[in-house]
């Protein structure tokens, strides 16, 4: 599946009913998780791998793995609501994705569960709490020898440095990011950030 065919794919898939602003709970746009996934497959890191969406919302990573291929894929959220919307999106296309209602957190998340050979994300930025990408990637890191993780622009310093020893960045994509109006202290209806798309793979 080409780029482009999988992105109007994902484009066609719900978001949040009631997104909460401590979730950071925005939803990742189309174009950014066609071209994060399409790129991890060209690298043979999605088909015939098992694939788990740390923090998945309403799935769109998870459910695009599964269209390209993926032999097993999961999605953990802490918000239920959150994955009621992903298991409709994973319906609507047809594929098959176990969605886990849980903490990743929580020490005693059930890792059999979310065995994987890749990780995707979208963790959070940190704007309502600072720091808050940190337990994702440590989960990320955890769980696979590869993750691609999409951060706020400026965060490859930081994550370099975090999982220094655990790590390496294998390469750093920038790509726009438009931010649609989602809770009241939003004052545009849209506002185009950029985001570096963060590939790891563990040492």
């Amino acid at each position: 599946m080409n780029l482009r065919h999988l992105e109007m794919r994902l484009e066609r898939l719900e978001g949040f009913e009631r997104p909460i602003a401590r979730l950071e709970q925005y939803q990742t746009p189309a174009p950014v998780a066609a071209r994060l996934l399409h790129h991890a497959a060209m690298q043979g890191a999605i088909e015939g791998r098992r694939v788990c969406d740390i923090g998945c919302g309403t799935g769109i990573l998870a459910c695009g793995a599964a269209l390209l291929g993926a032999s097993a894929v999961a999605g953990v959220d802490i918000d239920p609501a959150a994955i009621d919307v992903a298991h409709r999106n994973a319906r609507a296309l047809g594929v098959s994705v176990e969605f886990l209602v849980a903490d990743i957190r929580d020490p005693t998340v059930d890792r059999t569960r979310l065995a994987c050979d890749t990780v995707v994300m979208n963790p959070p930025f940190g704007a309502q709490k600072a720091h808050a990408d940190r337990p994702f990637i440590d989960r990320a890191l955890d769980l696979a020898d590869v993750v691609y993780g999409i951060f706020n622009e400026g965060s490859t310093p930081f994550v370099a440095a975090y999982t220094e020893g655990r790590a390496a960045i294998e390469e750093v994509i920038r790509c726009a990011f438009p931010l649609r109006r989602t809770f009241a202290h939003h004052r545009k209806e849209r506002v185009d950030i950029t985001v570096e798309v963060i590939h790891l793979r563990r040492i």
